[in-house]
């Protein structure tokens, strides 16, 4: 296994002279300190601790800006790729077409670049750094593209997989990789030129989670199949400690006060402690969970299979309210100050009261979009509208949808 990956190595290192040469140059390594750090750049989940929290205003009512189709062709059932907000003010959202899609917020497509394995194409979602684009895709190469033009700058082939989403600090671009066996590494490679940096291989089955980095607890974690939880601490990136559940860890991880927030195909949703991996408290749901957990306020939010949207207290683990969508949740849902917004598998993308700020109760549905297919991306909110896309249905190709405020 070590010289089947050693040579992956080599052979990615062939590859990352393929890139335009000249886009190198945009690219620079300068170090971020303080808080700024997680902000500088753009991240799945708002942030490499995975929080999934949106400063935006939600509309009480939305309607159809416009949809385009043919991103996600495939029929298989992972979570699709989310769309996110470059700081040029584009949106960039990838599909398992295996191309990447710019948007302007009009709707008029800017640039597509592609990936070289086009069967399940890309799952993971792109985290925008230094003028670039990275994604990971199911041929198992982590990718750099031009974020102006679309054009690659590099590709580093590392594995036989990627599923999950990159996670971007200081110079160095973090991904999980899945290798046939089944097994897996955690990678840390070069944002400069995809040079590989760091790498621990003692994943025993497929990382299709997403890793989170808590730079105040010092830990980078990760789960995978085997229903593990990895810990490493950061930055130093020594191995901490496994915590064991007893179904496989798919979902991204969510960090906060310490903690780490997942769900798992055990039905369970856990809160372990960063320093210890010891278990805080684990919550019961009714069916496997795939999502990745949204924190705010002390509220953890997740979905399962149950159809059913919790709210958890951070604390205590003690159940707040559910909300029934009427469909298997896959994709995480995206918290925002007055509301929570969730696709589900019955075809619909929705938005559900928090606790403080509306009119409607807490728990309860403030509206509800319809989708062609099922909606397991997640969504993105900004001052103008919200973006996801749903997967491919019997009738049609899945598509990228923008809502904007009824009547606006």
């Amino acid at each position: 296994m070590r010289t089947r990956r050693e040579l992956l190595r080599t052979t990615g290192a062939a590859m990352v002279g393929l890139g335009l040469t000249g886009c190198l140059d945009r690219l620079d390594n300068e170090e971020i300190e303080g808080p700024a750090a997680e902000t500088a750049d753009v991240q799945f989940r708002d942030g490499v601790r995975r929080r999934g929290f949106q400063d935006a205003t939600v509309p009480e009512s939305v309607e159809m800006d416009w949809r385009v189709g043919g991103l996600n062709t495939g029929e298989h059932t992972a979570a699709k790729a989310s769309a996110v907000l470059a700081p040029i003010g584009d949106v960039v959202v990838p599909g398992d077409n295996g191309e990447v899609w710019a948007f302007s917020p009009g709707g008029e497509r800017r640039w597509r670049a592609s990936v070289e394995e086009t069967e399940r194409g890309i799952h993971g979602t792109p985290a925008i750094a230094n003028g670039a684009v990275y994604v990971g895709a199911y041929d198992g190469a982590l990718y750099a593209f031009d974020l102006e033009s679309g054009d690659r700058i590099w590709r580093r082939k590392l594995g036989g997989s990627i599923g999950s989403s990159p996670a971007y600090h200081d110079g160095t671009v973090y991904i999980a990789v899945e290798y046939p066996a089944p097994s897996g590494s955690v990678f840390g490679v070069d944002a400069l030129d995809g040079s590989v940096g760091w790498e621990d291989d003692r994943i025993t089955d497929h990382p299709h989670s997403t890793i989170a980095i808590d730079r105040d607890a010092g830990r980078l974690v990760v789960g995978a199949n085997d229903g593990a939880l990895y810990a490493w601490t950061y930055p130093e990136l020594e191995f901490a400690w496994t915590f064991e559940t007893g179904g496989a860890i798919k979902g991204p991880i969510a960090t906060a006060d310490g903690g780490a927030f997942f769900g798992s195909w055990d039905e369970r949703i856990y809160r372990v402690d960063l320093e210890s991996g010891e278990e805080e408290w684990a919550f019961a749901a009714s069916d496997m969970v795939m999502t990745g957990p949204a924190i705010r306020d002390g509220v953890v939010y997740a979905g399962s299979h149950d159809s059913n949207l919790y709210a958890i207290d951070a604390e205590r683990g003690e159940e707040r309210w559910r909300f029934d969508t009427d469909g298997s949740l896959i994709g995480c849902p995206v918290v925002t100050p007055a509301s929570v917004l969730v696709g589900s598998n019955a075809g619909s993308l929705h938005c559900v009261a928090r606790e403080m700020g509306t009119t409607t109760p807490a728990g309860e549905m403030v509206w509800r979009a319809s989708a062609a297919g099922s909606v397991s991306s997640t969504p993105l909110v900004t001052d103008d509208g919200i973006y996801f896309t749903d997967r491919a249905s019997d009738e049609r190709s899945g598509s990228v949808y923008k809502l904007r405020a009824a009547g606006s």
